[in-house]
């Protein structure tokens, strides 16, 4: 049977600003609120059943610069899982967010610098431990997407099979934030090709990309990462979910 696809709500920090950017570049944000924990109480109230949370700076610093407002969204509601991203590159940023309340820690570039620092984590808190894959023209990028690893995002997904990896999230750059639709094709060839699941990111952004996710999730398609489509409101978070409990269920 397959599990019903999960839509997260994304809030993405930076300043301490809830912000969407296009493309990943800094210089073209858009601030959508300067309250992060009421942005994250809007999405609870909406039913969203996991928040993830994106620290900018953090990915371009390598360590974190908003995780105030992390703790802070954790603080108010516990009852909501928060995943984060961005700037994780020790055990002792990992052991922070753990112990503020963060339900999943998404290792990005560290991932990909050392592998074995995944397992490690992985290790230490069983079922915590996601993997961000940021990929460009299939290869993965580094330090929040401003350089070209040259790795195949397919091969390096592999290498976290039997790791104890919770899921991955994978996010085509150049379809995030543009509200263009997300990359299905390579998502699913992502998911296709390990036993992880997969979360789609970048773009998602109408209903008919929920029904794309549908069609997808055979192949190990868990969810996707929503951003920009919600606050610009051209999808519902109910009502986006809904659909895709009908698709999946």
């Amino acid at each position: 049977m397959t599990t019903a696809l999960q839509l997260i709500p994304a809030i993405d920090l930076k300043e301490g600003q809830c912000v969407r950017l296009r493309q990943g570049r800094m210089d073209d944000a858009s601030v959508f609120s300067e309250d992060v924990t009421a942005t994250a109480k809007r999405w609870l109230d909406a039913g969203a059943d996991r928040l993830h949370m994106v620290d900018l700076d953090g990915a371009f610093a390598g360590e974190p610069k908003n995780a105030a407002a992390v703790e802070s969204v954790c603080k108010a509601y516990p009852q909501l899982p928060v995943q984060i991203g961005g700037g994780i590159r020790n055990y002792e940023i990992a052991a922070r967010y753990i112990e503020a309340g963060v339900s999943y820690i998404i290792i990005g570039t560290q991932a990909v610098k050392e592998p074995s620092f995944v397992a490690r984590l992985c290790e230490q808190w069983p079922g915590k431990i996601m993997v961000g894959l940021d990929a460009k023209d299939g290869r993965v990028a580094l330090n929040g997407w401003a350089e070209d690893s040259g790795i195949d995002s397919i091969e390096l997904a592999k290498s976290f099979e039997g790791v104890g990896v919770a899921g991955i999230v994978y996010t085509d750059i150049s379809k995030d934030g543009m509200m263009q639709g997300f990359n299905a094709e390579s998502t699913a060839a992502v998911a296709q090709a390990i036993t992880i699941p997969v979360f789609a990111s970048g773009g998602v952004s109408s209903y008919d990309d929920i029904d794309r996710l549908g069609k997808i999730a055979k192949h190990g398609v868990a969810g996707a990462i929503v951003g920009r489509a919600l606050y610009e409101g051209t999808l519902e978070l109910g009502e986006a979910q809904r659909r895709a409990s009908q698709l999946s269920g």
